[in-house]
C-alpha cells in the first residue's frame, strides 16, 4: 500500500480541504500517515496571506526529502495558483496544482515517475469562479472545519485571496445541512464554518441565492451537533439580525471573529475596506449588549503603506478601548499584483516590527482580562485529544482555553466545568461541576 503525507500552511479552510484531499487518496488506497513516517507522497498545501510563503514551502519539502529522499513531492493551495513557475523551480518538487487541479490530485500523480522538471497543472482563476467544491475536515480534530463558501469579490487593496481562489460562490444550504448530519453522525460535537468570505455565502453562478443567516437558522436545526462555530465574519456583513440568533440559538456559540485590519479611517479607506471604525464600534457594542459574555476576536494589519505612527497610535488607542478579547495580528508585506504594493508611504520594517510587537503584548492583556472576567463562572467545555503534563485541553463555548487532569474518557466529551483560577501560562484550571447550567 502506498503511503501519504499531508501538510497544511494557512487557514481553517486550507484544512477542511488537504482533509478532503486526504479522503481522494485513502478512496485510491494509499494509507495516510504521520508527517515524519517516510510517505510516498508528500502534499503540501500552501498559503498566500501569511508571510515568507515560499521559504515556508522550501523548509517544508526539504523536511519532507529528509524522512524521504525519493518522495513524490505535490505543492498545491493558494501560493501554488499565485506563483506555479516559482514553485516548480523549488528542488524536490515534481507536481504543482492550481485551484482547479488540486481536487483531481490522485489522477495526475498515479505515476509516481520523478521527472527532470516538475509538472504544472494550472489554469487562469477566471475558470474556476463558478466552480464551488465541498470540503470538511474529520477524523483529525475534535472539531470539523466545514467549508461553504470560497473566493471573494471584495477588492482590498493588500489582498491576493481573489487572485489565488477566483470570486465568491457557495455550496446550498441543503448540501451544507446534509453533510452537517454526515458529521453529526460520525460523533464530532462541534462545526466551524469557514470560507474565504463567509458572510457573503450564498452566491451560485454569480448571481446571489441565499443569505448567510439563511444558512445559519437552517443549521441551527441539525440534531447531533452540539456547537456551531463561525471562524470569521466582515463587519459589514455581520448583521443585527444574525447577532441577535446568536444570542438565543440552540447551537452557534458566543464567539465572533470580526476582522478590523485598522483603526483609522484614513488607512481602511487605502485598504478599500466596506466599512468604517463607527460601524465596528457598533458591532462590538450590539453584540455584548445581547451576549456579554461574548468572545470577540480581532484581525488587524500593522504597517501598511501610509500609516504614519499617529495612525498607529490611533488604532492602538482604538483596539485598547475596545470591549474585544483577543488580537491576530498580521505584519503587512507586500504581494505582487496588488494595489497597495505599488502605494506610496512604505513603512521601515523596525516600525512595523515594533507595532506588531506592541499589538501582541495588548492581545495579551485583553486576552488574559477576557479570561479573569469568567473566573467563578460555570460553562460547557469540549476536551481535545491531547495530553501535556499531565492536563489535557479544551474550549468552552465562548472560546475560553481551559485545563484539566488528563482523563481519557473525556477525550471529545463536553462537560460541566466551573473555571477555577487564570494559571500564568495563561490558561484557566477547571474543575466538574454537577450544576445545572442557567439558560
Amino acid at each position: 500500500m502506498k503511503k501519504v503525507a499531508f501538510y497544511t500552511l494557512g487557514c481553517k479552510l486550507n484544512f477542511s480541504e488537504t482533509s478532503t484531499i486526504g479522503r481522494l487518496f485513502t478512496d485510491a488506497g494509499y494509507a495516510v500517515v504521520d508527517f515524519t513516517d517516510g510517505a510516498d507522497v508528500y502534499v503540501i498545501n500552501t498559503c498566500s496571506v501569511t508571510e515568507h510563503a515560499d521559504k515556508k514551502c522550501r523548509k517544508v519539502v526539504k523536511e519532507a526529502l529528509k524522512y524521504a529522499p525519493n518522495a513524490y513531492i505535490t505543492i498545491v493551495g493558494c501560493y501554488a495558483q499565485l506563483k506555479p513557475v516559482e514553485i516548480a523551480e523549488i528542488e524536490g518538487v515534481d507536481m504543482v496544482l492550481g485551484a482547479a487541479e488540486k481536487f483531481r490530485i490522485v489522477e495526475y500523480i498515479s505515476d509516481l515517475t520523478k521527472l527532470p522538471k516538475a509538472v504544472i497543472h494550472q489554469q487562469n482563476i477566471e475558470k474556476v469562479n463558478h466552480n464551488f467544491i465541498a470540503a470538511y475536515s474529520i477524523g483529525d480534530r475534535t472539531r470539523t472545519f466545514l467549508k461553504v463558501q470560497d473566493g471573494c469579490d471584495y477588492p482590498c487593496t493588500y489582498c491576493t485571496i481573489p487572485l489565488a481562489r477566483g470570486g465568491s460562490r457557495s455550496d446550498t444550504i441543503e448540501n451544507v445541512v446534509n453533510r452537517a448530519k454526515q458529521i453529526a453522525e460520525s460523533g464530532v460535537k462541534e462545526i466551524v464554518l469557514t470560507g474565504v468570505n463567509l458572510g457573503d455565502f450564498g452566491i451560485r453562478s454569480g448571481k446571489r441565492e441565499d443569505k448567510f443567516f439563511d444558512l445559519v437558522k437552517a443549521l441551527d436545526e441539525v440534531e447531533g451537533i452540539e456547537r456551531i462555530r463561525i471562524s470569521s465574519i466582515e463587519p459589514n456583513l455581520l448583521s443585527n439580525e444574525i447577532i441577535s440568533f446568536v444570542a438565543s440559538s440552540k447551537r452557534f456559540v458566543p464567539h465572533f471573529h470580526i476582522p478590523l485590519q485598522s483603526g483609522s479611517d484614513k488607512i481602511l479607506g487605502l485598504m478599500k475596506r466596506r466599512y468604517r471604525r463607527d460601524l465596528y464600534t457598533e458591532r462590538v457594542a450590539t453584540i455584548k449588549a445581547l451576549i456579554p459574555d461574548c468572545c470577540i476576536g480581532v484581525d488587524v494589519i500593522v504597517g501598511f503603506p501610509g500609516e504614519t505612527h499617529e495612525d498607529f497610535l490611533d488604532t492602538y488607542q482604538f483596539l485598547n478601548e475596545l470591549d474585544v478579547s483577543y488580537l491576530h495580528v498580521f505584519t503587512y508585506s507586500e504581494r505582487e499584483q496588488t494595489e497597495a504594493a505599488d502605494m506610496a508611504g512604505v513603512v521601515a520594517g523596525s516600525a512595523r516590527a515594533d507595532r506588531s510587537k506592541m499589538l501582541h503584548i495588548l492581545s495579551d492583556k485583553k486576552r488574559r482580562a477576557f479570561y479573569q472576567s469568567q473566573i467563578g463562572s460555570v460553562g460547557q467545555v469540549l476536551f481535545e485529544d491531547d495530553q501535556k503534563n499531565g492536563f489535557m485541553h479544551g474550549f468552552t463555548k465562548n472560546y475560553v482555553k481551559v485545563k484539566a487532569k488528563y482523563d481519557p474518557v473525556m477525550v471529545n466529551e463536553i462537560k460541566t466545568v466551573r473555571l477555577m483560577e487564570l494559571t500564568a501560562d495563561g490558561e484557566v484550571e477547571v474543575m466538574e461541576t454537577e450544576e445545572v447550567l442557567a439558560h
